[in-house]
């Protein structure tokens, strides 16, 4: 959990490079996405396979109280993901 709790703050740190200034709407036409991307997707890759990983690993060995803590975890991502995708 704390791991991926740096891995949400460095996630939305690196993509908050890409997110528009309010009062430059209309104005700047495009941001640098392409470049934050570049920067931000290995960090989000690299903790989605880990998550899956865990995710697998708590299915096989059959611990559904852990099981929790993965989806407080899955829920913390999509969070993180609507707040990037909500800047754009």
């Amino acid at each position: 959990m704390v791991a991926n709790a740096i891995g949400i703050i460095l996630y939305l740190v690196l993509a908050s490079r890409g997110w528009r200034i309010p009062q430059e709407h209309g104005i700047i036409p495009v941001t640098g996405e392409p470049f934050v991307w570049a920067q931000a997707l290995p960090v989000l890759g690299a903790f989605l396979l880990a998550n899956i990983v865990w995710g697998s690993l708590l299915l096989r060995y059959r611990k559904p109280k852990r099981g929790l803590w993965w989806l407080l975890t899955l829920g913390g991502w999509l969070l993180t993901i609507c707040v990037d995708f909500a800047h754009h």
